[in-house]
């Protein structure tokens, strides 16, 4: 029931117009515009796999050394707090210490055999960035 001089409120555009999917206009735009980006992350040029029986070989090798890489990240950083933590000797800290670089060097080694730059040894994860 109107009263005399009350106006309806106006509202704000698309605030609460829902459409067919239940969403407003503001929230299928937002939901268009994550989907674009997604899509557009999700295909990096660098990060396809080329199954040209040429570039097969290489393509096995950079993610197999993109895995060891990280594990070698990974291990380097839990050798770092045992021995800020104490619970490595100095013979054990020599002994791990001399084994991830001579794994650096080797990752090294073998991505240069095969025309791989370091910082092709990343893995993309899309939205997330480099995994590396």
């Amino acid at each position: 029931m109107k009263t005399a001089g009350h106006k309806p409120r106006a509202r704000r555009a698309g605030s609460r117009t829902r459409g067919k999917t239940g969403f407003t206009r503001a929230q299928a735009a937002e939901l268009e515009r994550l989907r674009l980006e997604l899509a557009r992350s999700a295909r990096p040029e660098g990060a396809r796999w080329n199954p040209d029986p040429e570039n097969v070989e290489r393509s096995v090798a950079q993610l197999v050394l993109t895995l060891v890489e990280f594990v070698r990240r990974l291990l380097e950083r839990q050798a770092i707090r045992r021995m800020e933590g104490g619970t490595l000797t100095e013979v054990q800290v020599e002994d791990v210490g001399r084994a991830l670089m001579r794994l650096e060097e080797t990752v090294a080694e073998l991505a240069g055999r095969f025309g791989i730059a370091p910082q092709d040894l990343q893995l993309e994860l899309g939205p997330l960035g480099k995994l590396l």
